[in-house]
């Protein structure tokens, strides 16, 4: 089975609804390569890594969450921006590349399928959103028990990610209400305090958020950038993937962020 590059780009915008956001880089397709598309690999950057996997993959279209073109950022194709679109425009392979859309989808999003993994459910409607563009989620255990603490919650993550988490207690109080957003989400910390969280989920730590920890009793822990944005490129290309009858195949590329 087949299908045209340009059917494979409607099939992801309307899943992820990329205009809904602003966003702090081109959503769609990045790198135009062949027309027909045949094999999707996903990934979550497009490192050169993943793109050298993909090609030995026989991939036709690259999908990740984190692309190569950001604002802000210097425009020349040189180094490693040369090596990457070398190898992309060398093998005509397409990149689509998705970012906070792919955060947001509800049940195939990076947020979404985190909490999936550590058995997180987000509340209701709006009271399950916080933060700016509601991309933070809000929540609790699937059969509505507590963790015990902050150390039993870090815990359970550590044991579910399969690696550490840098953790910063807040008060010494059992955890039912859990704001989770994945990456480079710290900065959502004090929305999700408003929001009514006793602990706060997310890929990074920054030197503020220790001490709004210590000082509202919130607790905060960051997972890694990587380990907590590692299953929203795989579930929506594989979606899209059996909608259009397509091969698909996700390249974890290992990153320690």
């Amino acid at each position: 089975m087949s299908t045209t590059r340009h059917e494979l780009l409607h099939a992801f915008d309307l899943l992820l609804a990329p205009d809904r956001f602003k966003d702090y880089g081109p959503n769609g397709l990045q790198v135009e390569g062949r027309t027909t598309v045949r094999k999707i690999v996903s990934g979550v950057t497009a490192s050169r890594a993943l793109i050298e996997a993909a090609i030995r993959a026989e991939a036709d279209a690259i999908f990740v969450h984190h692309g190569l073109f950001w604002r802000g950022q210097d425009g020349r194709v040189v180094g490693w921006m040369r090596q990457r679109l070398g190898l992309l425009l060398g093998d005509d392979v397409n990149l689509f590349a998705y970012h906070l859309p792919l955060d947001a989808h509800p049940e195939l999003g990076n947020n979404a399928q985190l909490g999936l993994r550590l058995g997180l459910v987000a509340h209701p409607g709006a009271a399950g959103r916080f933060g700016e563009q509601e991309l933070g989620f809000l929540g609790g255990r699937e059969q509505g028990e507590a963790f015990e603490n902050a150390a039993a919650l870090s815990a359970h993550v550590e044991r579910v990610l399969g690696r550490p988490v840098t953790r910063v207690d807040g008060a010494p109080r059992p955890i039912r209400n859990v704001a989770w957003c994945t990456g480079g989400a710290q900065g959502y910390f004090e929305a999700a305090i408003a929001a009514g969280a006793d602990a706060f989920i997310t890929g990074e730590i920054s030197e503020p958020q220790a001490h709004y920890a210590r000082e509202t009793g919130v607790a905060f822990l960051a997972c890694g950038h990587h380990a907590t944005e590692r299953y929203g490129a795989p579930a929506v290309a594989a979606h899209v993937a059996a909608q259009l009858g397509l091969a698909h195949e996700f390249i974890d590329i290992d990153n320690p962020a």
